[in-house]
């Protein structure tokens, strides 16, 4: 059995593969080349893969193409007509990354509402020593007990996250951007009312028709001027000039990112006006991306495939 690793660079160069050494022979490229892509698995049983688009350009000389394995939740980038037209499973994983990114979520706040960065360079700088008082009372900052912290999208990341954010005094409510979620543990609020009450805001929601643009220059308008925006779902449901324009004008105090519309991010991007880091976090979609959630990824991926061969499904994704 032949399988083909296609971007092993999205994995991670400390993540053990060789548990696929079982299966038969792996043949592992490190990043995506759409020139040479769909000659790389002409020969292979099972692929893995991450971003790269599965679909008719890529699998139409693979023959012996039986298992596609994400090394991922999202399955947008996935033909689903034409991997079910010819009896190719494939199969995602899930919940691999769900502590990882309810962590980076209040890594991203912190930072912001601390002011840490300003603290840091205080100290860096040689002012503190420089000072006459124990303390320093130069950059402002709130306590986050009894705040308003409001959730879009509260799947199983924006539930930890509520979790956490409760345990800390927080008051939680959230908008169901399908309109289905009814959690009788937090208060459901509409769109309107969320941004305009919510202190802190998270986004935890999946990319589509309702989510895309929603965070535009009408809605940061309706925030507080002393609100937090953080974004942990996808990058287009934040609409990027208008983020910018409305933390220069102050409509809103800050905003931690961890994904953005273009990954890698390009030169020409509105963010990229914005120097104060008081004001503006941006991380290059790491959320997801400690140690221990890569490599339970690669293990979900080894058991996807372990199933798959008994001849059971696990994971096993069917249509977009």
């Amino acid at each position: 059995m032949k399988l083909v690793f296609m971007e092993t660079d999205t994995l991670g160069s400390d993540v053990d593969l060789s548990i696929f050494d079982e299966y038969g022979e792996v043949i592992k490229y490190n990043k995506s080349n759409p020139a040479e892509n769909a000659d790389r698995i002409k020969e292979a049983d099972i692929v893995i893969a991450n971003k790269i688009a599965i679909n008719e350009t890529l699998l139409s000389k693979a023959k012996n193409v039986k298992l596609v394995c994400l090394t991922a939740t999202g399955t947008n980038n996935v033909d689903f007509h034409y991997t079910n037209a010819h009896k190719i499973t494939v199969t995602n994983v899930k919940s691999y990354s769900t502590q990882s990114v309810i962590q980076h979520t209040f890594a991203l706040f912190f930072y912001l509402y601390e002011k840490l960065n300003s603290y840091d360079q205080f100290v860096k700088s040689g002012e503190y020593a420089r000072r006459d008082i124990f303390s320093c009372f130069d950059y402002k900052f709130n306590e986050l007990y009894g705040k308003t912290w409001g959730i879009i999208g509260l799947g199983e990341i924006g539930r930890g996250v509520a979790n956490i954010a409760k345990a800390f005094g927080c008051n939680i409510i959230y908008y169901s951007t399908s309109g289905k979620n009814t959690n009788p543990d937090y208060t459901r609020a509409d769109f309107d009312t969320l941004l305009s009450t919510a202190d802190i805001i998270s986004i935890h929601a999946p990319l589509n028709s309702a989510t895309q643009n929603l965070m535009n220059e009408e809605a940061f308008k309706k925030m507080k001027n002393s609100a937090i925006l953080l974004n942990l779902g996808r990058g287009p449901i934040v609409n990027e000039e208008d983020l910018a324009n409305a933390i220069e004008k102050g409509e809103i105090a800050g905003a931690g990112l961890d994904v953005i519309s273009v990954e890698p991010m390009l030169p020409d991007n509105p963010l990229l006006r914005i120097k104060d880091s008081n004001k503006l976090i941006i991380t290059p979609h790491i959320a997801w991306a400690t140690v221990e959630a890569r490599t339970r990824c690669v293990r979900e991926v080894y058991e996807n495939i372990k199933s798959f061969l008994q001849g059971n499904e696990r994971n096993v994704v069917k249509y977009n």
